[in-house]
């Protein structure tokens, strides 16, 4: 039977920060991961890019029983009704499930106070400040890399989508180390450059 993971998209969310992880599990993960959608409300929601999803739930159907929540960064992290994503983010947190947010939604992750614990990343540690304010206290623990891995939580900045998307593959054991690698290295080296595997 399949497991759930779970994509938090919002109005104006980056569909490139998306697509890239779930067409690699599609891809990688022979069935053993479903993904489903979770938006404020089941209205239809459009991203940067264009593209309308009608979302599988809203914050009153999330089902329980999933293996990841996955927050995908956009225009509107910041309107005052993403305030109650919150709820499902601690709720992920404290039941030590795969926890991943970039872009945008990494700064969320530290709003809601999961960040103070974990080594992570986002865009800029004095934006990061300046909006959690007091729930955040895990200055120091702040990396300046592309995407980080502490424990289940998964950090990345917005130019990350390849990194942050590799993270997630290797905290849900997708595939192999090996193969999500040259899955990585093939995307984001390009056809000529990527090693290939050996013969």
């Amino acid at each position: 039977m399949s497991k759930t993971i779970l994509f938090v998209i919002l109005q104006q969310y980056a569909d490139w920060e998306a697509s890239y992880i779930s067409s690699a599990i599609a891809m990688l993960g022979n069935g053993q991961y479903n993904i489903k959608t979770v938006s404020l409300s089941k209205d239809y929601v459009q991203s940067i890019g264009g593209f309308k999803v009608l979302p599988d739930y809203d914050l009153l159907s999330v089902p329980e029983d999933y293996e990841a929540l996955i927050l995908i960064g956009g225009m509107t992290w910041r309107s005052q009704n993403t305030q109650q994503i919150k709820t499902l983010v601690n709720n992920c947190y404290k039941k030590s499930k795969v926890l991943g947010g970039i872009c945008d939604a990494s700064a969320f992750l530290g709003t809601a106070g999961v960040l103070n614990d974990v080594m992570h990343t986002s865009n800029d540690i004095n934006d990061l400040k300046q909006w959690a304010g007091a729930a955040y206290t895990g200055e120091s623990k702040y990396i300046y890399h592309q995407a980080v891995r502490d424990k289940n939580v998964i950090t990345a900045n917005g130019t990350a989508p390849m990194e942050f998307a590799k993270e997630i593959l290797l905290a849900l054991n997708v595939a192999s180390e090996d193969k999500i690698s040259e899955w990585y290295n093939f995307h984001k080296l390009g056809f000529y450059t990527a090693p290939m595997p050996k013969m």
